[in-house]
């Protein structure tokens, strides 16, 4: 009974597909015809033709523009990684960050040298760059962490200096094989050498506790000559951080008494850490060998 059945439906269907052609015959006789006429008025008229070249390469060019930009957006992450990546390998090519291999070794017969970080000027890299994925990041506590995608495996220590496209971020604090733990400069712990890019002054960039964005430089004598919107690096002293990285700009100056010799520095972060997505982890290659030099020091 089953078989009868779809039997008759395929032959309604055969049917009324053959009376539909039947009754539009002539109308699709007539588009067969109108697409003949003109394929041969593109083929064989040269005004035609670029007419029809244009206007296809216009819808065309409109879906493609819509396609790509469909793909674009679903390709932000790679895209982003991408130029993290590549910002690490410019910042690890620069110059600025290396040592002359002389001024590292009196004796050049017993120099020993990595050629890998050695360039044709037989300057030493003195600062490797690591880019990283940010996964975590507190903003409301009184003491901020940050936890990137990077860890011992790819080279990761403690201590480790964090900075962003704009600016410090902090320094690393903990490490696990694949993650760090960064200690923000949004944390009470943390203390920044830092100076006025005007002057050089040197001083200690703090977090005050109240704003996210929002930091102190302190031990700024009022001798110094500074003025709203004045820049603050890091300074020669930083250690783990190069010298010259953008810290923020001085957002407003108050003396704290009459007594005091320094003034109290508002300084407007230049890392925006409500936004952050990707650090640069920052490894002095020569920082352990300085700090085991300075413990060894005479009191």
């Amino acid at each position: 009974m089953s078989e009868l059945y779809w039997s008759f439906i395929k032959y309604f269907r055969l049917k009324n597909i053959f009376l539909f052609i039947r009754r539009f015959f002539t109308f699709f006789t007539f588009l067969i015809l109108q697409v003949l006429c003109i394929s041969f008025l593109v083929k064989y008229n040269k005004s035609y033709e670029a007419a029809y070249s244009n206007a296809a390469h216009n819808f065309t060019g409109k879906i493609d523009k819509k396609y790509n930009n469909i793909q674009y957006y679903f390709d932000l992450k790679k895209t982003n990684q991408a130029l993290a990546d590549e910002n690490a390998k410019l910042r690890n090519a620069l110059s600025t960050f290396t040592h002359s291999a002389d001024s590292l070794n009196e004796d050049k017969l017993y120099t020993m040298v990595d050629t890998l970080n050695k360039d044709t000027l037989g300057n030493v890299r003195k600062y490797e760059y690591y880019a990283a994925k940010v996964v975590n990041n507190s903003l409301t506590s009184d003491n901020n962490y940050i936890t990137i995608e990077k860890g011992a495996k790819d080279g990761i220590e403690k201590d480790m200096a964090v900075m962003g496209t704009n600016g410090i971020v902090g320094h690393v604090v903990s490490v696990s094989p694949n993650y760090s733990i960064v200690m923000s400069l949004l944390n009470h712990n943390s203390r920044v050498s830092a100076m006025l890019k005007n002057s050089n002054v040197p001083g200690i960039v703090e977090w005050g506790g109240k704003r996210a964005n929002v930091l102190q430089l302190n031990n700024i004598p009022k001798s110094a000559k500074l003025k709203r919107g004045d820049t603050v690096l890091t300074s020669n002293l930083s250690g783990n951080f190069p010298e010259g990285l953008m810290v923020g700009r001085v957002l407003d100056i108050q003396s704290k008494d009459a007594a005091s010799n320094f003034y109290n520095i508002t300084v407007s972060s230049s890392t925006n850490f409500y936004t952050l997505q990707y650090v640069y982890v920052i490894k002095n290659k020569f920082l352990q060998e300085q700090r085991n030099l300075e413990t060894t020091a005479p009191k």
